[in-house]
């Protein structure tokens, strides 16, 4: 099952060509399964560009596949089409291409990082049809998002004033792991130690992420209709306090963390509009927006979908350091005064997408995708460090894994949805300034289509997924290595068949997002199957490796996303 490079299925070199073209990004490895409920206006318009020797479509389909596309692959390939973690799919490349070749690898995916849309039972024949033809055709431009209808959105469920002035009820808030249920459109709250759901709360659809305020006591989830909810986990039974709609379409949230600051604001990134919204961290009260639209780092040249990807907090000073993809720039947002906001503007490398703290909380390092590289920010000095290869294909860390390497001290690890190779940079400037910032080993991981690398400072494992790998066995396993055998050229893994062990009947289901619990002693894997087939939570003891539980409920759809608070809150990862 285990294999190195990424041509292991009998795809020809051409058809891997189109796969790294139609989809090589996180954001379409975790788009809809169903398409669910659409930000895009679904009244009859006409059809741009439909002047096309091809198939086709009536306006009622082209509303329907419209939906699909913003929903489901506009995160990876930008709503307007012009490409960022997945290559453009404009119709100068689309047509040229033609109806054939794209029908055949929505259908049978690649191991580069698109989905087997169609063999896995996802899509319909007539679905994968609509969208073939749909790429045929220009796209729309939806609208945009002002503070007029952010304020008009905006529900205070509960205000500060009324809620709890102490925690009421009995429950480790630390160990609690909110689990996106992705086509739902809600998020399960889990007890990390009886592995029991606490309660599930309706949010906006497919959450992207879940973030902690500095104190603990709030939890604040995104979906990728850029719905914001608050939630109150000092409540009896943790409940929604205030919601926003920031924008259409957006993928990040954060809280402000920075001493005196805790709790203070709250921070979230749009892909559409590209624009980012400072809210009041109490209520989500937006407080101001501002735009991303600008121009690219390298050719100077304007970009009119610059989309805000992963946001963090500073540790070093009051700051949101937030990604801008198209443009290649690190934003340095200073909170200190919203109304004579200053920001500084880092150029580092096209097109950021996810990334995290190295292990002393200074360096933020992110992923540059679509260039196969990873910028590292200094934090304490506002300044670019370094741009690193990552000798692998479109690099995607999630939040990336720190640990101290038998050879070369502190690394962190990213892994690739381009292929199988897992990257090991150094982070030590003091103790090992040969190595800093330079990959310093790379090895094989399961194959493929991995989302996520995690590890925890208690740990002795590194664990890496392959999420989006069209072979059954290989998505549904997940990878462990030592770490004190990793000084070896070739660490081999052990193989954890995780749905094997979750006994799930039907579907594809993809084990993806190791999580840890508080202690470090348990890790959790997401066994994410389509909407109408069983998921599934897998929980494994880290020390053995060893099956502790699956936990199963007719709640538990499209599980994707698991956060615990502990880690989330304090960067452990």
């Amino acid at each position: 099952m285990r294999t190195k490079g990424f041509l292991p299925y009998g795809l020809t070199l051409a058809g891997l060509a189109f796969a790294s073209a139609l989809s090589t990004g996180a954001a379409l490895a975790q788009e809809a399964i169903d398409p669910g409920p659409s930000n895009v206006v679904t009244e009859e318009m006409g059809i741009p560009g439909a002047e096309v020797g091809g198939p086709i479509m009536s306006p009622e389909e082209y509303a329907r596949a419209n939906a699909i596309f913003f929903q489901r692959c506009a995160g990876c390939h930008g709503v307007l089409r012009k490409g960022a973690t997945g290559k453009p799919l404009t119709t100068d490349k689309t047509r040229e291409l033609g109806y054939d070749y794209i029908q055949n690898m929505i259908t049978y995916g690649s191991p580069a990082g698109m989905p087997n849309w169609g063999t896995s039972g996802d899509l319909s024949e007539e679905e994968v049809d609509l969208m073939a033809r749909y790429v045929l055709i220009d796209p729309a431009t939806p609208p945009e998002w002002g503070m007029a209808k952010e304020r008009e959105s905006w529900k205070l469920i509960v205000p500060p004033e009324d809620r709890p002035t102490e925690k009421m009820n009995d429950i480790d808030l630390d160990n609690i792991f909110s689990v996106t249920l992705r086509d739902a459109g809600q998020v399960a709250l889990i007890d990390g130690n009886t592995k029991e759901i606490i309660t599930v709360l309706d949010t906006g659809y497919a959450v992207h992420i879940s973030r902690v305020s500095a104190s603990g006591r709030y939890l604040y989830v995104i979906g990728r209709d850029a719905v914001v909810d608050m939630i109150d986990l000092w409540m009896k039974v943790p409940s929604v306090v205030a919601e926003i709609k920031v924008g259409i379409e957006a993928r990040s949230v954060e809280t402000s963390k920075f001493e005196g600051y805790e709790d203070k604001y709250a921070i979230a990134g749009d892909y559409w509009p590209p624009q980012y919204t400072i809210m009041d961290g109490d209520t989500l009260e937006p407080l101001k927006i501002v735009s991303t639209r600008g121009m690219t780092y390298d050719d100077q040249e304007y970009h009119p979908e610059p989309r805000v990807a992963a946001i963090v907090a500073s540790h070093q000073h009051p700051e949101f350091i937030v990604n801008v993809k198209e443009t290649g720039r690190v934003l340095m947002v200073d909170y200190s005064d919203l109304e004579n906001l200053k920001t500084t503007s880092i150029a580092a490398e096209r097109f950021l997408h996810d990334g995290g703290f190295d292990s002393t909380g200074r360096y933020f390092l992110t992923a540059a995708n679509a260039r196969g590289k990873v910028a590292v920010v200094d934090t304490l000095e506002d300044k670019l460090v370094a741009v690193t290869e990552t000798q692998g294909m479109i690099p995607h860390p999630g939040r990336g894994a720190n640990f101290v390497h038998p050879v070369y001290g502190p690394v962190w690890a990213t892994s690739h949805l381009g292929d199988d190779t897992i990257s090991l940079i150094g982070t030590d400037p003091v103790n090992h300034p040969d190595e800093a910032w330079k990959v310093v080993q790379t090895f094989y991981g399961l194959g493929g289509g991995a989302l996520f690398i995690k590890t925890h400072p208690e740990s002795n494992h590194l664990y890496v997924d392959a999420a989006l790998n069209p072979d059954a066995e290989t998505s549904g396993s997940v990878a462990v290595f030592n770490i004190d055998e990793l000084g070896t050229d070739d660490p081999e893994p052990t193989i954890l068949p995780l749905a094997e062990w979750a006994g799930i009947e039907g579907g594809q289901p993809r084990a993806l997002q190791p999580e840890f619990n508080k202690t470090g002693d348990e890790v959790w894997f997401s066994m994410w199957n389509g909407k109408d087939e069983q998921s599934a939570i897998v929980v494994v003891n880290d020390k053995t490796l060893e099956l502790v539980k699956v936990i199963k409920d007719e709640r538990l759809v499209t599980p994707t996303g698991k956060f615990n608070v502990y880690n989330t809150r304090n960067d452990v990862y």
